[in-house]
């Protein structure tokens, strides 16, 4: 699919055109779902005392928390091209709100290992919140978009880390519910803060910058439902697609696998309270607030000066550096020291991130949603693999060091890739030159609209 009136530039404090519209409906979307999807990680110091679980138990519950999403990334991959990324995101929010609000009815493993499972599924948000920003921007600014909007939504992931223990507290402590009370209350705020947003996705936003798909149809502007999603074995032939697959485990896998387990981590390995330790854990999601972006926006830049083997160049530095440094963090001792690295690992992860999905519009145009689906699988294949090393708490270390072995490794494979220009943009839509990339993002009132 090929659409016109795309934004040539993100007018951060603007609502006045359907592009920004999106863009801010999708990253407060995500950041409301990675708020959501992790929101029980900074409370399973709780939970794990109250439900008596055992290290292993543990484990399977990181597992879980990452698996179905697989799954649920390349349907929403698959829809977000047959039916548009407004109803897809609406029936995901709606129905992935529905887990989060009962996994307060939990009364033993089994049963919080299958709410924890099917929590997973609003993870997909990611592939429609990139596929939305990716056909609303032009390839000039279109690394910026994708970055910004997921590092944003990606935030939720940090902020969850620092405010869920507080709302917990609030239920437990000040509210009288007890902990075993105000936890499962602490999440089902979460869950209708979901559908709440589903309902304002419906109505706020659009699919592409000239309508929704089902008026484009009938126009004769898109081609039918059924011719939707028809690439689907071409893409899958393609070797590029595999290989950011692998890359994108490499750090937005690593990303999830720490989001999991960074509150225990922080209070087993350095004795920390469940709100200190959600706040040493919350820091890591916090570098979102720049970290994703500023991949992206290096990427466009890099495009800009050399194409889009800077773009890959920039991928290989990014990642390659995130697997040193989880290397160096898995040997921390100390806590002053544990947390540094730990910022400096969610900065390289993060900008990796956002140079990984600053390729998937550059990789095939006409099935989109598909190449963005299977990419953001593979980050939650690297989380599922990455969560099978978390078993016994003292080998935690252990398990960042060979992570960070493999991140490392895997950055050789950017290297690998091979796209052509000529072949994926017109000539209107070339990389501007570094000059003009800096008005890319403009800083202005929506007034000025």
């Amino acid at each position: 699919m090929d659409f016109r009136q795309k934004a040539e530039s993100i007018r951060l404090f603007s609502l006045g055109t359907p592009q920004m519209r999106a863009f801010h409906m999708t990253w407060i979307a995500f950041f409301l779902c990675f708020f959501a999807w992790f929101g029980i990680a900074p409370l399973m110091p709780i939970v794990r005392q109250e439900l008596s679980l055992t290290p292993i138990q543990i484990k399977w519950c990181i597992v879980a928390s990452v698996s179905i999403t697989i799954f649920a990334r390349l349907l929403m991959g698959w829809l977000c091209d047959r039916i548009g990324p407004r109803l897809a995101y609406t029936w995901l929010l709606g129905l992935g709100s529905i887990p989060v609000m009962s996994i307060g009815l939990s009364h033993d493993f089994a049963t919080f290992l299958f709410f924890r499972l099917m929590i997973g599924a609003i993870g997909a948000s990611f592939v429609i919140t990139q596929y939305h920003t990716s056909i609303m921007f032009a390839p000039r600014c279109v690394g910026t978009a994708n970055a910004a909007a997921a590092g944003w939504g990606n935030l939720g992931g940090g902020v969850t880390q620092i405010v869920m223990p507080l709302v917990f507290a609030l239920f437990a402590s000040l509210l009288g519910f007890g902990p075993a009370i105000g936890w499962r209350l602490a999440m089902f705020v979460a869950g209708v803060v979901c559908l709440f947003a589903a309902a304002a996705y419906f109505l706020l936003t659009q699919d592409a910058p000239e309508g929704n798909f089902r008026e484009l149809r009938a126009a004769g502007k898109l081609p039918p439902k059924k011719d939707s999603g028809g690439k689907i074995w071409e893409v899958c032939r393609d070797y590029r697609v595999w290989a950011l697959a692998i890359i994108y485990g490499a750090c937005f896998g690593i990303e999830l696998t720490i989001d999991n387990i960074a509150a225990l981590y922080f209070t087993d390995r350095f004795g920390l309270g469940v709100t200190a330790a959600g706040f040493a854990a919350g820091a890591f999601g916090m570098m979102n607030i720049v970290a994703r972006a500023i991949g992206g926006i290096i990427s466009d830049r890099c495009g800009a000066a050399w194409g889009l083997q800077g773009r890959i160049g920039w991928l290989f530095v990014a990642l390659l550096g995130e697997g040193l440094l989880l290397m160096l963090f898995s040997q921390a001792g100390v806590l002053p020291l544990a947390i540094v690295l730990m910022l400096a690992v969610a900065l390289f992860v993060k900008m990796s991130n956002g140079a990984t999905y600053a390729l998937v519009p550059f990789i095939n145009c006409r099935a989109l949603g598909t190449v963005a689906g299977i990419v953001g699988a593979g980050g939650n294949v690297g989380a599922v693999l990455a969560g099978l090393l978390f078993a016994e708490p003292e080998t935690w270390p252990t398990a960042l060091l060979l992570i960070g072995i493999f991140v490392s490794a895997a950055s050789f494979i950017a290297l690998s890739l091979h796209l052509t220009p000529e072949r994926i943009m017109t000539p209107a839509h070339r990389p501007q030159p570094m000059a003009d990339l800096s008005r890319a993002v403009h800083f202005e009132p929506a007034a000025a609209d």
